[in-house]
């Protein structure tokens, strides 16, 4: 039997699932229903929320979330200032994961940053990798104790056409002799992904609140799938006074 004919439940993954967004209310209910892991968190996503002040936000987030990972990100493009943003983040609580980009705009590598930051003990979040030897380049850096997300753009690998599987496996391949530098599946397209992340042994996930959301179906009878599908299609015609 395959593993796509054993659809789990959600809750019976064992897969991290972290949360990704920057809305307060969502991140609340999230922690509240208990089926996250952890929370991610980007400038672009905080922007797009309406945030204007980025360390009140962050401490919001701190205040409520006290016990899991906080993934929070830098956000200039020269390194000395990554630098210094990032110990600002990191003294915020003890949860916090810095999120260091793989390069800065100028495709200057963050590696010797990296090295840096891991090496005095933060605990880091190195983001929008999607080649196999930005993995390898980064292993080599972390120490062997290090705590840290090596978090590759899996969707973003297949909207390139790219199959991301193989390259996730590959991943893990390279990070398995550091357990403390823990895979993360990163950018899902798809309730789907996360299932697929979860048959390759990859630690964490990010998702959405809308893909978490959809990934509440999982198991779902196919049957009464297809009757409610026709149902709303049906009502919604009626309540539009469609004609024909």
């Amino acid at each position: 039997m395959s593993p796509e004919d054993q659809i789990p439940r959600l809750r019976d993954l064992r897969i991290k699932i972290f949360s990704d967004g920057a809305d307060l209310d969502s991140i609340i209910d999230a922690y509240q229903a208990g089926l996250v892991k952890g929370f991610t968190t980007n400038p672009t996503l905080m922007a797009k929320a309406g945030i204007t002040h980025y360390l009140t936000f962050a401490r919001e987030v701190l205040r409520v979330v006290t016990d899991l990972p906080v993934s929070l990100e830098v956000f200039d493009d020269e390194f000395d200032e990554m630098y210094r943003q990032a110990h600002i983040l990191n003294d915020l609580a003890p949860n916090v994961y810095v999120k260091i980009p793989i390069t800065n705009t100028k495709a200057e590598s963050a590696i010797p940053l990296i090295a840096k930051l891991s090496g005095e003990g933060l605990k880091l979040n190195i983001t929008a990798i999607m080649t196999l030897a930005q993995v390898r380049d980064v292993f080599e850096v972390l120490p062997d104790d290090a705590k840290a997300f090596i978090s590759v753009f899996a969707g973003r690998i297949a909207d390139s056409g790219r199959d991301p599987v193989p390259i996730m496996q590959e991943a893990l391949d390279v990070l398995r002799p550091k357990p403390g530098a823990e895979l993360l599946w990163a950018s899902p397209r798809e309730a789907l992904n996360i299932l697929q992340a979860e048959w390759i042994g990859c630690p964490i996930i990010t998702v959405t609140p809308d893909v978490l959301k959809k990934a509440q179906l999982f198991g779902k009878d196919l049957d009464e799938f297809s009757l409610e599908t026709v149902k709303m299609f049906y009502n919604d015609a009626k309540k539009s006074g469609f004609r024909i």
